[in-house]
């Protein structure tokens, strides 16, 4: 009697068991469906964000591969938020007043760019040329604050501008601090894309400027991002060695100084030490 009346319950704790089961199955399938479409958010996104000029639908979903309905309700959900607007007639679309404004806050806040700010300014105060603080973000390095030269020709960035590690000199001067085995892992998916007749785009050829860079304590751009534009970079080390970000110097190449030692480089190395020193010992890290 108490066997047979064992098996309901059995079977009852199977079938909760398997309902649970299938409640987590369709959530996890919820939570990867939900991923995926944010996915494709941030990738509209970052297409807007990198455009040269306003993408419209078309160029987005050339540049994506999402079907065009499938971009224009994305761009209508970003629109909706605020975190992109109509630009201009020709139905293009650009970065909105709310994504700018979270972007300023995070700015704003970041330790780092707090701690570097005097230093950049005297930077760009001594050499009247273009100052970059620069960090890694997802295999390439990221303009967090652009001080402008006050000569009429300068270089054209801003802040947000993603660089290439292998041919920027704040890229360079990253990967000059890592271990092998780390910049082994970065150069293993870094496209060496050519921008310039200068860009280094042998992989050998990059190693052996990465090795130079680390044994001079600073990185050259010699044209390679852009035609006419030189570039010094350095790294603002941590007590471990590690950077926390790095500075670079941009100029024409008509404009660079003959004694570049003085003029550029142990400015660009003071103003990274004293940055390094007001952010302390956890600068690094």
């Amino acid at each position: 009697m108490s066997s047979s009346a064992s098996k309901p319950r059995s079977h009852a704790g199977a079938a909760d068991h398997d309902a649970v089961g299938h409640a987590d199955d369709k959530a996890d399938s919820r939570a990867v469906a939900g991923a995926a479409a944010f996915s494709k958010f941030i990738a509209v996104l970052q297409l807007i964000a990198d455009a040269p000029t306003p993408p419209n639908v078309a160029k987005l979903s050339a540049a994506s591969g999402y079907p065009r309905p499938t971009v224009h309700r994305i761009v209508a959900a970003l629109q909706a938020e605020g975190l992109i607007v109509a630009s201009g007639s020709a139905n293009t679309f650009d970065l909105g007043p709310r994504l700018i404004n979270l972007a300023s806050h995070s700015w704003e806040r970041s330790d780092l760019r707090l701690a570097a700010v005097d230093a950049l300014m005297a930077l760009r105060d001594f050499t009247s040329e273009t100052i970059h603080l620069a960090v890694p973000s997802q295999g390439e390095m990221v303009y967090i604050e652009k001080l402008e030269s006050p000569h009429a020709v300068r270089m054209a960035s801003r802040i947000g501008t993603r660089v290439s590690l292998t041919s920027s000199s704040v890229g360079k001067a990253y990967l000059a601090t890592l271990s092998v085995a780390e910049r082994e892992a970065l150069l293993k998916n870094a496209p060496l894309e050519r921008f310039t007749e200068h860009t280094l785009t042998d992989l050998d050829a990059v190693r052996r400027e990465l090795d130079a860079t680390a044994q001079r304590g600073y990185a050259e751009d010699r044209e390679e991002n852009e035609v006419s534009i030189c570039c010094y970079g350095a790294a603002i080390r941590g007590p471990d060695g590690r950077a926390a970000g790095c500075v670079s110097i941009s100029m024409p190449t008509f404009r660079r100084r003959d004694d570049v030692q003085a003029t550029y480089i142990e400015p660009l190395l003071a103003a990274c030490r004293t940055i390094a020193a007001r952010l302390g010992p956890a600068s690094g890290r």
